[in-house]
């Protein structure tokens, strides 16, 4: 689906946001805090638009995404940056690679959320940071059923006019509809295994940015696997 709108993939994304991706970029990059010689992970980097800013701080940035077309888009785009086609649920690198690893509103496309986490978990180093941009629900039941009214009648009229393939942001849509709330999102990147989780709302709730650590403890780390199931997966280095 998502090979068939790379070509205006950021412009649909901006016309539907009223302009607000933008700010949602520049809170999500400053929430990762990049560093020079940092190594950083972007999954569902699109067409590279939140890779950039990641990779102007210093840090090593690669971006993946399961979409080829995405991919070419974004090393066209972005030719001094590694790009990498990849599926969330399972990351083509090793354990302990990343010092963060960031995902911008591609969580919820993604066919198990909580799988797809647990692989964030997985690659991150010990003390490393996750950040999730996503959309959510606005806590206010006015701006609820606002929200929730314009992705219903004013959307797929922006669609139509902004999109090269209208068909498949009736997808996108729905998807923004069936997402679960902030808190629910919070106790799934818990479960996992991320400690100090926490979110803040941006644009009345429309957004929600999520964060979490990889414990630097040894012992809470192993306690987290034997809860869940998980032993030390070995990863693939690619």
């Amino acid at each position: 689906m998502f090979d068939h709108v790379a070509a205006g993939y950021d412009r649909t994304n901006t016309a539907l946001s009223v302009g607000n991706d933008f700010l949602w970029r520049i809170a999500t990059a400053k929430a990762i805090d990049p560093k020079p010689g940092e190594r950083v992970l972007d999954i569902a980097c699109g067409t590279g638009t939140s890779t950039l800013p990641l990779a102007k701080s210093g840090a090593t940035v690669v971006g993946v995404d399961f979409s080829p077309e995405m991919i070419a888009e974004a090393g066209r785009r972005h030719p001094k940056i590694e790009f990498r086609q990849a599926d969330a649920m399972k990351l083509p690198f090793g354990d302990d690679e990343f010092d963060a690893v960031t995902i911008s509103f591609g969580l919820r496309n993604v066919q198990d959320p909580k799988q797809a986490l647990a692989e964030m978990y997985r690659v991150l180093k010990p003390g490393g940071r996750v950040v999730i941009c996503e959309f959510s629900k606005p806590p206010r039941a006015l701006l609820r059923a606002g929200y929730f009214a314009y992705l219903k009648v004013v959307a797929p009229v922006v669609v139509g006019i902004t999109s090269s393939n209208p068909e498949a942001y009736r997808y996108l849509v729905e998807s923004i509809r069936e997402w679960p709330d902030q808190g629910t999102l919070t106790q799934w990147i818990r479960g996992v295994g991320f400690t100090r989780v926490a979110y803040r709302n941006l644009t009345a709730g429309v957004v929600a940015l999520h964060r979490g650590r990889k414990p630097e403890d040894q012992a809470i780390r192993a306690a987290t696997a034997r809860r869940t199931g998980r032993s030390r997966q070995p990863g693939t280095t690619g």
